[in-house]
């Protein structure tokens, strides 16, 4: 592995360079927690596995970070995760968010839920109160083989087959996603004690693929556990990149931090390439494509504003590109949150993908009490939220018996498109400072129509990259 760097190094005329391998979640646990705003604070690394660790509780302080414990392969939150991912008929390691877009469908007042989780809490896992599991491994085919499950025993188990990639959605598959999403948040709040408990901070960093899961963030957030949570924007394998760089850095090298304070050093994850007017135009000229260069910011954000609250959708392309997976208003596909079709629109008419997948609000940070029930900036959309209760609809009276693509099209509230089906929303916030064209836009929106939010998705179609 050495002599392969070396070589593709020198190949970069950098072949001089020194070589130094932090372990996987070393390097989560630094991508957590130098970027952060905090001098100090306990760390918490989900994922799958990276060696033989799958969680592991820290400390950081200044510029060192001690472990203070560990979980092994194979016992794994992640895995356990991607489990029900491709029991559910989704690609592992990239359908995990569709299957926590698909649990709100749910709910855990429903019986076939509750039995469900009963099943995983009994047969499947077995988790200790400090968050800590043990994978029943009888039903599970990941450590010795290329499949996740063992099939035949899930479907004994729970009396249904594996959902075939495509397949139809039926509500066994919509209750199985409810209730290990909601196994899921239960483990984490416990690790998040356990690590209140283990370091006596005040402060929680995460990073991880689990990390991303955002339903869980929220509920972590709302339970005051912690004073403040951060939470790394590249939270999964390619924030390890980020984090052993700065391992290298400060634990190697013992370079000392820069001074924190309340913002932190991810730049708003705008770490990536830009291009120059020129560049576009002569892109534009080479495509064939129309074009019109406009004098102004202003004239520009008036512009798109207008034609998104006309019922248009907009591809809003500028300055750098996001780092991580979310796109936060620089390569970002918008559209009017007060439309009710929407939603519909973007997701099968653009995106090409399943209809029942929610989508995010971009709302002006000093807008955020108005619209959600969050009393923090969520920069990097990793925290779901209720809606406030003065902009939610009157649901009919048997909204939860009906099935989930009835329930889909029921306008909930005034910004249906961005108001998921149990009344949440995966906040993003967006700071003047940090990105000062996006939040001209949206409030030149707000002037026209009286929202101050748009709804924000990444700027490709289904399987594609951006």
């Amino acid at each position: 592995m050495k002599k392969l760097l070396r070589e593709e190094l020198a190949a970069l005329g950098a072949s001089t360079a020194h070589l130094v391998f932090p372990e996987h979640h070393l390097s989560h646990a630094g991508s957590a927690f130098f970027p952060s705003p905090f001098s100090e604070a306990a760390i918490l690394t989900v994922d799958g596995v990276g060696e033989w660790a799958t969680t592991t509780i820290g400390h950081g302080k200044e510029n060192s970070i001690s472990l203070c414990r560990e979980l092994h392969f194979p016992h794994s939150i992640g895995l356990l995760y991607s489990a029900f991912t491709y029991y559910c008929g989704f690609k592992v390691n990239s359908g995990e968010y569709k299957l926590m877009g698909l649990a709100p469908y749910g709910s855990n007042r429903s019986p076939g839920v509750q039995a469900i989780k009963r099943r995983i809490y009994e047969e499947l896992v077995d988790v200790r109160t400090d968050g800590s599991l043990l994978l029943n491994m009888k039903y599970f085919a990941f450590a010795t083989g290329l499949r996740m499950v063992h099939e035949k025993r899930w479907q004994t188990l729970f009396g249904f087959p594996r959902r075939k990639p495509e397949g139809s959605l039926t509500q066994e598959y919509i209750d199985m996603a409810a209730a290990i999403q909601e196994v899921t948040e239960e483990i984490v709040l416990r690790l998040a004690h356990t690590a209140k408990c283990l370091t006596g901070s005040n402060y929680l960093v995460m990073a991880g693929g689990v990390a991303l899961n955002c339903v869980a963030n929220g509920k972590l957030v709302r339970e005051k556990v912690f004073n403040d949570v951060w939470i790394q924007p590249a939270a999964g394998a390619a924030g390890g990149a980020l984090g052993a760089a700065l391992c290298a850095l400060h634990i190697g090298k013992n370079a000392p931090r820069h001074k924190t304070s309340k913002c932190d050093l991810m730049h708003g994850a705008y770490l990536g390439p830009e291009f120059l007017s020129k560049d576009i135009i002569k892109s534009a000229r080479r495509m064939n494509a129309k074009y019109h260069v406009y004098s102004s910011e202003e004239e520009l954000v008036q512009r798109a504003a207008e034609l998104l609250a006309g019922g248009n959708v907009v591809g809003w392309f500028q300055g750098k590109m996001e780092f991580g997976p979310r796109a936060l208003g620089n390569r970002s596909i918008l559209g009017d949150p007060r439309n009710p079709a929407m939603q519909k629109k973007m997701n099968v008419k653009i995106k090409y993908r399943e209809s029942f997948r929610p989508f995010a609000p971009s709302v002006l940070e000093e807008d955020i009490a108005e619209y959600f029930n969050l009393d923090r900036p969520s920069p990097y959309m990793l925290l779901v939220a209720p809606l406030n209760e003065n902009h939610r609809a009157t649901l009919p009276e048997n909204y939860y018996e009906l099935d989930y693509m009835q329930r889909l099209y029921v306008v909930r509230s005034d910004v249906p498109a961005i108001t998921h089906v149990d009344f949440s929303a995966r906040v993003q916030s967006v700071n003047k400072s940090t990105n000062q064209l996006y939040w001209k836009l949206i409030s030149e929106f707000k002037k026209i129509t009286g929202i101050g939010l748009l709804v924000n998705t990444s700027f490709n179609v289904r399987g594609e990259p951006i």
